[in-house]
């Protein structure tokens, strides 16, 4: 078991894998669950939130699986959410059981407006309820972590006496969240500097934070319950989460490296101390950030703190003029330190296997034989095509072979013909789950539209198209473009994403990747109906024998 965290370094809880998730769209198999784990242990984090076990089989399993490869004996944390219900608790005990360093994360409203319209519980009831179930939690792990959900809407006193139970009972952490996103960062402040001086046995437990973006004051909030003793701070890679989303990690992290001067007394430091205040490698969030975008589909946008396309960008001649004889003079941080480096060729149409294996190695991905198989074909024809590849360029190359969906239907012939005096016109094949290639012809809007057409008449699985997005990866018209596809079916998102040269393929690619998804979870769900009738007989004849 960890010790007990200093109360001199802020400890960073990452969500990204739970409440990350809940962003609509942004839904992760299992195994692109796990690689996400995996970076965000590079990254440095101190806990990661991997799912809630009881919500489904797959968040179980993603759970367990985290457990077993990421929580190691000097890994992060791993956390499993858990309503305060028995059931809950003992299902998340049970998915985090391989994790060397286990915590179970309970939570109960306590806000009057929840107690009554959603638990139809008493303040007496929830009194009885938090202590009983932190219990039962420490008796699977020793670490346990207790949020009075809606927090900042609950009365103080009544949440004072919840915490104050939560603590006897053995929680080791108690969360403070902001679960509409409703407080500013003077209310913030005074709550958790009123929990500080309120609860009697508060320093028995670490003060965490977790709030929402509603109002745009999640991270600003956060910032100011530093200041007045929340040490854990709960958040996630670039703010996804539900409605507005969560406060973001790298904006959190940079911040309080930024002006770490300004934030040592609070934590009982010197000023002027060069000592981080997180463990985070911060080198690595530019990438963690790519990765997260890449595998939900949600895009980040330009004007985005810390990890936005123009977050070091001076289009304006006096800044750039000042940043050219001294960067200090428009730039708080320097680049490199969040992993974004000046791009580099590092490698030609002469480079072997083993140098793109290093390199891809260098950068972060590690990839199975017939990955990387695929990944050098293509750095191959990449590399006919562009005289300079960047290590962006091998980015995306790797992405694209690493973090795609399984393979139902594959893109094998893709034409388009179009022009200002023409109809777009589109020629695609596609080999179906069953090996049957299939070919098919649609006219479009635009090219796009025509490949799209084209696609679904072969492919025939019904679905409603709500994004379609293009990024170039570099600078230069031989550059490689990233497409992002977003769609809906019966209330769910999928999302899929490719690169190529050609945009037209890019998007084609994108869009099968999409269906893939798409088209497993339709297979997965007509599993589980066909399942259910055994299921029932199953439950009847237990029943009859009891």
């Amino acid at each position: 078991m960890k010790t007990q965290p200093s109360q001199d370094r802020i400890i960073i809880f990452d969500t990204t894998l739970r409440d990350g998730e809940q962003s609509p769209g942004a839904s992760l198999n299992v195994d692109e669950k796990l690689t996400i784990a995996r970076q965000l242990a590079r990254l440095g984090v101190d806990v990661i939130e991997a799912g809630f076990p009881f919500t489904s089989t797959g968040d179980f399993e993603a759970v367990q699986k985290i457990a077993r490869s990421v929580g190691t004996e000097d890994g992060p944390t791993i956390c499993g959410l858990a309503r305060a219900r028995k059931d809950d608790i003992k299902t998340a005990a049970e998915a985090l059981k391989p994790a060397a360093n286990a915590r179970i994360h309970t939570f109960l409203a306590t806000s009057d407006i929840h107690l009554e319209y959603k638990l139809k519980k008493t303040r007496a009831e929830v009194l009885e309820i938090v202590p009983e179930m932190v219990a039962y939690a420490k008796s699977f792990v020793d670490d346990v972590e207790f949020s009075p959900e809606d927090a900042c809407r609950s009365e103080p006193e009544f949440l004072y006496q919840v915490l104050e139970r939560a603590i006897a009972a053995g929680a080791t952490t108690v969360n403070i969240p902001d679960t509409v996103g409703y407080t500013t960062p003077s209310e913030f402040g005074a709550l958790i500097r009123g929990i500080k001086e309120n609860v009697p046995n508060i320093d028995r437990a670490i003060i965490s934070v977790h709030g929402h973006n509603d109002l745009g004051l999640a991270v600003a909030n956060f910032l100011e319950a530093v200041k007045n003793g929340a040490r854990q701070l709960e958040c996630t890679i670039n703010g996804i989460g539900e409605r507005a989303g969560n406060a973001a990690l790298e904006e959190l992290v940079m911040a309080l490296y930024v002006r770490r001067q300004y934030y040592n007394p609070f934590l009982g430091r010197p000023a002027d101390s060069e000592e981080p205040l997180t463990n985070i490698d911060s080198r690595q969030i530019y990438k963690t950030s790519r990765l997260v975008s890449n595998l939900t589909g949600m895009l980040v946008q330009p004007n985005k703190a810390i990890v936005g396309a123009n977050a070091f960008a001076h289009e304006s001649g006096i800044h750039q003029d000042g940043v050219l004889k001294n960067k200090l003079t428009y730039e708080i941080m320097d680049a490199e330190s969040i992993g974004l480096t000046e791009n580099q060729i590092v490698l030609g149409k002469l480079s072997g296997r083993h140098a793109f294996h290093t390199r891809l190695k260098e950068l972060g991905f590690e990839m199975a034989d017939d990955e990387l198989n695929k990944a050098f074909v293509k750095f191959k024809d990449l590399a006919d095509k562009k005289k300079e590849i960047t290590d962006w360029d091998l980015e995306a190359i790797a992405n694209n072979e690493v973090h795609q969906a399984p393979e139902l239907f594959r893109l094998e012939l893709v034409q388009v013909s179009c022009g200002d005096k023409s109809r777009p016109t589109a020629t695609v094949t596609v080999r179906n789950p069953a090996g049957e290639e299939l070919t098919d012809a649609a006219i479009g809007t635009g090219p796009v539209d025509a490949v799209y057409r084209a696609i679904n008449r072969v492919v025939n699985v019904p679905n409603e198209l709500i994004e379609f997005s293009v990024q170039s990866v570099t600078a230069g018209i031989d550059a490689i473009g990233e497409v992002t596809i977003r769609l809906r079916h019966e209330g769910k998102v999928f999302s899929g994403h490719s690169a190529n040269t050609d945009i037209i393929v890019a998007s084609a690619e994108a869009y099968i990747s999409a269906l893939n998804r798409l088209y497993q979870a339709l297979q997965h769900s007509a599993e589980k109906a066909s399942e259910q009738p055994t299921q029932i007989r199953n439950e009847v004849v237990a029943e009859a024998q009891r």
